[in-house]
């Protein structure tokens, strides 16, 4: 006869008591925080606008979990920590997470399991999986209440460690790893992602650029046919094909240029006035800048260039930055325009590190796109959750990782009877009195009666 007893385990005694543990604390979960992103996630629709995309080609008669269940479960899961399907053999049944998804705790059906959600990831065909990654564009778009004036759009690349021969998978000589380099667009102003798009691992050509760029403007114009769109980006996207397309199409671009022996030439006048000014003066750094024109054997025409030229007691640093603004100064060009570019450093670390999108570990590359479709939809909820706590708080500030440990990981039980469900959070809970907030925050706004 098996015994059900839980088994225990011991720990230290304390005031000569003995203390035994054992999970078996019943309707407990240690994800209370996951109400917050459910209430983010009906505000934005991104699980219904995703579920739209997909078609459910099983057999009606037989389907027991909806997809857009099934995406709600996935993107909640993932803000949580929980990047893998696997972890769903057991967290089907947590009652906080069945509450998300509209479930009742502990009389409605368990959520999908890890077979069904894996299944899910891999149903999508190519086209859908294009359409997918355009619904994120168009919930980008959405987020403003009007076409703004102007955006300024961050485009950089970020290895991703394969796990084994999957589609697209190549040798990377600089990070020295079979990879992926998934480009991440994402909106200057606002940290919000733009577009996702995994692709194999090594440096992007000209044309491939040009061919994303033009894929993605394509979509924006559709709906902002008068917003000036400006395309900033490491010395990985000066590619000629990317900067025509760019001058033909009216967009603004700003990108980092390796330095060569003729453009360094160039600026040299400058660059020895920057080093001779910090000898006489014994200064450990100046920096200066200067503006030239330039054209490259590759390039169709003369373009400008901004050189930012830094003086130590170790010698002379110069960076380049190929441009088609006018009117604005070198510094500002370098200093305001292009340094900020490192702030999308940040957010792909958010996107990458801290919910685990480069857990790309199915086999077919159509997987791994809707994987990372997944996590941008799981980013839009922590990026919702963040934007809804006051700016004079310190965690309006704080990185996804801070949010989960402080906002999302906290204890609840949730007790269920015939006529209501209540969430007992911990009393000792430190940001009880935010969570009171951003429940309130979060919640669905009223629609408009109809006329």
């Amino acid at each position: 006869m098996p015994d059900d007893t839980p088994a225990t385990f011991p720990f230290p005694a304390v005031g000569r008591k003995k203390i035994t543990a054992a999970f078996d604390g019943g309707r407990l979960s240690s994800d209370g925080g996951v109400m917050l992103l459910a209430q983010a996630e009906r505000r934005l629709g991104i699980a219904e606008r995703l579920a739209r995309l997909i078609p459910d080609r099983r057999d009606p008669g037989r389907v027991t979990h909806a997809i857009t269940d099934m995406i709600r479960a996935r993107i909640f899961a993932i803000a949580c920590g929980y990047e893998d399907c696997n972890d769903f053999g057991l967290l089907r049944a947590d009652p906080a997470f069945k509450l998300a998804c509209g479930h009742l705790p502990e009389t409605g059906a368990d959520l999908a399991s890890q077979p069904t959600l894996s299944r899910l990831e891999n149903a999508p065909t190519t086209r859908d999986a294009i359409r997918l990654t355009y619904a994120l564009v168009d919930q980008w778009m959405d987020s403003y209440a009007a076409a703004p004036d102007g955006v300024v759009l961050d485009i950089d690349d970020t290895c991703d460690v394969v796990h084994g021969h999957q589609q697209l998978s190549l040798f990377n000589a600089h990070y020295d790893e079979r990879c992926f380099l998934p480009i991440h667009v994402y909106d200057s102003a606002t940290g919000r992602p733009v577009a996702i798009v995994l692709r194999p691992g090594k440096t992007p050509s000209g044309l491939e650029v040009r061919a994303h760029l033009r894929r993605l403007v394509r979509r924006i114009r559709t709906r902002w046919p008068l917003t000036r769109i400006t395309i900033r980006g490491d010395s990985h996207y000066a590619r000629p094909e990317a900067m025509e397309f760019c001058e033909q199409n009216g967009l603004s671009y700003i990108f980092g240029l390796a330095g060569t022996r003729p453009l360094t030439t160039k600026v040299q006048e400058v660059a020895d006035a920057v080093r001779t000014h910090r000898a006489l003066e014994d200064c450990d750094v100046i920096r200066g800048f200067a503006e030239t024109t330039h054209r490259a054997k590759s390039w169709s025409c003369e373009r400008r260039v901004v050189a930012r030229i830094e003086a130590t007691r170790l010698g002379l640093d110069i960076r380049f930055v190929v441009t088609n603004l006018t009117g604005t100064s070198p510094r500002v060009i370098y200093e305001s325009l292009y340094c900020a570019r490192g702030q999308a450093e940040n957010w792909i670390k958010f996107h990458k590190a801290q919910l685990a999108s480069d857990r790309t570990s199915c086999r077919r590359a159509v997987a791994n796109q809707v994987r990372l479709v997944l996590h941008t939809a799981a980013y839009w909820l922590m990026l919702s959750v963040r934007e809804a706590i006051p700016a004079t708080r310190d965690l309006a500030r704080a990185e996804f990782a801070t949010l989960r440990l402080r906002l999302l990981k906290i204890a609840v039980r949730v007790q269920e009877t015939t006529s209501r469900i209540r969430l007992a959070f911990a009393s000792c809970c430190p940001e009880a009195d935010l969570v009171r907030r951003l429940a309130s925050a979060l919640a669905p706004q009223p629609r408009a009666a109809s006329p």
